[in-house]
């Protein structure tokens, strides 16, 4: 798709700072990535080395920006991130638009329920018994949807999803390839030299406005339940145990480990990595940083890092004091030969009288 700053000026409100007013693009890309007829953007002052090399056709900048690369269209506007995104939105690679219908390849039960003319349901996907899908719901290639499972309207799920029986989806929940609801939490009693598996008996319930990436599994409750908060979004490669309770729009980036019955708040961010012992609590509007270990209830509004994790203004300083264990080490040996020589003149003078 081409489109010209004419198209831009119309999307988004913007000035021409410096450039060619005529000319013509047709793609997104980063200042470092991108190539004559793509569209970038420039909002941190750390990357201005990349501002000058880029190859970019046009470029999304500060107003108040003045360093213009030559042969670049430079394009002021108040919020160079949030106007890229609109332009992606209106101009750049649109999804696949819904439409309804079964693929004749697809397995449902007679005792699953829902509209066939208000659903998409993709080759190979298998609708097990007493299923309820709600209406605009997309069930991509090779899906499965267990016994009694309950998906809200508008939800989606990508190719080769897998929701286990009893759980409940609520509405526009997506979730990506590889995601796995519903699976057996991690449960084991040592007997007589073996490992017992205790029966997990509960399911997940992932509420509205939920969106899990591809490869996270969310486990089943021991018994009740495992849930996920409304609007929370959590990134590929994430595990979260069975009995975890989430609360509302948390992020949680990829990596982050769950173990089971730990209780997270509302507006809790964990950073890539980040791990969270069983049957800890988080309070609300917390954030634990990359690769921090959370094994002790955390009060509402707290910043953590390390392992195990502290306040963050103390594992920073922590962190600045280890590396400057090379110079203070250095200064201690330095001090260490003065001192020998010190004690060599005492011992010498001693011996003159």
């Amino acid at each position: 798709m081409n489109f010209t700053l004419a198209d831009l000026l119309s999307r988004v409100d913007a000035t021409l700072l410096a450039g060619d007013a005529d000319c013509v693009m047709h793609g997104f890309a980063s200042l470092r990535d991108a190539e004559p007829g793509d569209l970038s953007l420039f909002s941190n002052h750390r990357y201005r080395e990349r501002l000058r090399q880029t190859r970019a056709s046009a470029v999304l900048m500060p107003l108040t920006w003045t360093e213009f690369p030559a042969g670049v269209a430079c394009i002021g506007v108040a919020n160079p991130s949030q106007a890229f995104d609109t332009l992606v939105d209106a101009l750049g690679l649109q999804p696949t638009p819904f439409h309804a219908g079964i693929h004749p390849d697809a397995s449902i039960s007679d005792t699953a329920r829902m509209d066939g003319s208000a659903v998409s349901i993709g080759a190979n996907a298998v609708i097990d018994d007493e299923a309820e899908i709600g209406e605009g719901v997309e069930i991509g290639a090779g899906c499965y949807v267990g016994k009694g499972v309950r998906i809200g309207a508008g939800s989606k799920l990508f190719a080769n999803t897998t929701v286990h029986e009893r759980c409940v989806l609520g509405q526009r929940v997506i979730l990506h390839s590889g995601v796995v609801i519903g699976a057996d939490g991690f449960g084991y009693e040592f007997e007589r030299g073996r490992h017992r598996k205790v029966p997990q008996l509960g399911s997940v319930q992932i509420d509205d406005d939920v969106e899990i990436g591809a490869g996270s599994m969310v486990d089943r409750g021991r018994m009740g339940r495992t849930r996920i908060g409304e609007g929370t979004k959590i990134d590929n490669l994430v595990q979260i145990g069975h009995n975890v309770v989430i609360g509302r729009h948390c992020i949680l980036v990829s990596g982050v480990a769950i173990a089971g019955s730990a209780v997270i708040g509302d507006y809790v961010v964990m950073a890539a990595g980040a791990g969270i012992a069983g049957h800890v609590s988080i309070g609300s509007q917390s954030t634990i940083g990359g690769r921090a270990g959370v094994t002790k209830d955390l009060p509402p509004g707290s910043s953590v890092l390390g392992f195990p994790a502290i306040p963050a203004r103390e594992e920073r300083r922590r962190v600045g004091s280890v590396a400057r264990l090379p110079q203070l080490l250095a200064r201690m040996k330095e001090l260490e030969a003065r001192i020998a020589e010190l004690d060599a003149r005492t011992d010498l003078t001693g011996a003159e009288r």
